[in-house]
C-alpha cells in the first residue's frame, strides 16, 4: 500500500547527534472478524515506514529550547482509563504520535546514548515544531521507566487515545470509504494485538472495536508492536461484540468472521529455485500465527495451493495454507 512520503521540513541536515534540552524531571491469542458492506478481505503483515503528511501548529525551531509548553515530565500516574495509550514506546511509533498531532504530547525522552539516525532527527524536530517538551536521559532511568523489553532508546507520554462511539465508526461520510472495521475477540496478548493494528491500517481499515473486559486495549507494549498505526486508526470500545455486530449488520455492514481449520489439515508451498514445493503439515508447530494472514476466495484446494504458489514465488517465503472454518 503506498504512503505519502513525510513532509519536508526546512531545517537543514545535521551530520552529528541530535541536539537535546538536557534534564532530569522526576517521574516515572483471539481472533479477528471484519465488517464491510459489500466483501471479505485480507492483508499481510509486516511492519513498515509510515511517513503519511498531517497538519501540525506551527511552532519554534529546530534551535529553539524544547521547554515551551512543557506541562511536567514522567509518565503518567494513576492506571490507565478507556483505551490508554498514555506511555508510547518506539522509534517509529513516537514518530508517528507527533506527525499525526492527534492528541497533546506531554514529554518526549531519548536516551543519552543514541547514536545518530534520520527517524531520531524527525523526532527531534517534529517535537521542536510542536512545542513538546524534549528530555535527554540516562540509558537506566529511560529503560526503568519502560514497559516494554526494547524501547529503542525513546519513550513519550501523551493524552490517552480518543475514543470513539461505535455510531461513528459506522456512519458512511461522502467521499470516504464505506465503513471496514476489524472486530478483535478476547486478544489478550499485546503483541498480537499490535501486529493486528499495524495490518489492519496496511489494509485500510476505517476502524476498530475493541470489548471492554477480558481483553488487552492499548499498553506500550500495544503502541510499539503497531509502530504508529494506533495514532491512524479510531477505536471503540464496546460491552459487548455480539450486540456491536447486531448493530453492525442492522447499519448494512456485512460482517464476517471464522477460525482457521486445525494444523493437521495445512498444506505448505515454498520456493526452491525454479520449482515449487508442496508438503503436508504446517509451517511450524505455534499457536501463533506467523507473519501475514491473507484470506482469499477459492473453488477448491488446488486452486488455493495455486494462488499460494504465486505467493510464494513473489515473496520467496513459504505459504502454509488451510481452510476456513465457517
Amino acid at each position: 500500500m503506498a504512503r505519502r512520503p513525510a513532509p519536508k521540513r526546512g531545517a537543514p541536515k545535521r551530520s552529528g547527534a541530535p541536539k537535546r534540552a538536557s534534564g532530569s524531571s522526576r517521574g516515572g491469542g483471539g481472533r479477528g472478524a471484519s465488517g464491510r458492506p459489500t466483501s471479505a478481505s485480507g492483508s499481510s503483515g509486516g511492519q513498515r515506514g509510515r511517513g503519511g503528511a498531517a497538519a501540525r501548529s506551527s511552532g519554534a525551531s529546530t534551535g529553539q529550547s524544547r521547554g515551551a509548553r512543557g506541562t511536567g515530565g514522567g509518565p503518567p500516574r494513576g492506571g490507565a482509563r478507556g483505551l490508554g495509550g498514555e506511555q508510547v514506546e518506539g522509534r517509529q511509533a513516537v514518530r508517528e504520535l507527533l506527525l499525526t498531532g492527534r492528541r497533546k504530547v506531554r514529554e518526549v525522552w531519548l536516551a543519552a546514548d543514541l547514536d545518530p539516525a534520520p527517524v531520531l532527527e524527525d523526532i527531534v524536530e517534529l517535537a521542536a515544531e510542536n512545542r513538546v517538551l524534549l528530555q535527554e536521559v540516562g540509558r537506566g532511568k529511560l529503560e526503568a521507566n519502560a514497559r516494554t523489553d526494547a524501547p529503542q532508546g525513546v519513550l513519550a507520554f501523551a493524552a490517552p487515545l480518543p475514543e470513539v462511539g461505535l455510531d461513528d465508526l459506522l456512519r458512511r461520510r461522502s467521499g470516504k470509504p464505506a465503513p471496514f472495521l476489524l472486530c478483535c475477540d478476547g486478544i489478550t496478548d499485546p503483541g498480537n494485538l499490535g501486529a493486528l493494528l499495524r495490518s489492519a491500517e496496511c489494509a485500510g481499515v476505517t476502524g476498530v472495536v475493541l470489548p471492554k473486559h477480558r481483553a488487552v486495549h492499548i499498553t506500550p507494549a500495544v503502541t510499539k508492536a503497531a509502530a504508529g498505526a494506533i495514532e491512524h486508526l479510531p477505536m471503540a470500545v464496546v460491552g459487548g461484540l455480539p450486540t456491536a455486530m447486531r448493530a453492525m449488520k442492522d447499519a448494512g455492514v456485512w460482517v464476517f468472521g471464522a477460525g482457521l481449520h486445525p494444523t493437521d489439515t495445512a498444506t505448505v508451498v515454498r520456493q526452491q529455485g525454479t520449482d515449487v514445493l508442496v508438503t503436508d503439515g504446517p509451517f511450524a508447530e505455534t499457536k501463533e500465527h506467523l507473519g501475514g494472514f491473507t484470506v482469499i476466495e477459492a473453488a477448491d484446494l488446488d486452486a488455493a495451493l495455486g494462488w499460494a504458489g504465486k505467493l510464494a514465488r513473489a515473496t520467496t517465503l513459504p505459504i502454509e495454507v488451510r481452510p476456513i472454518q465457517h
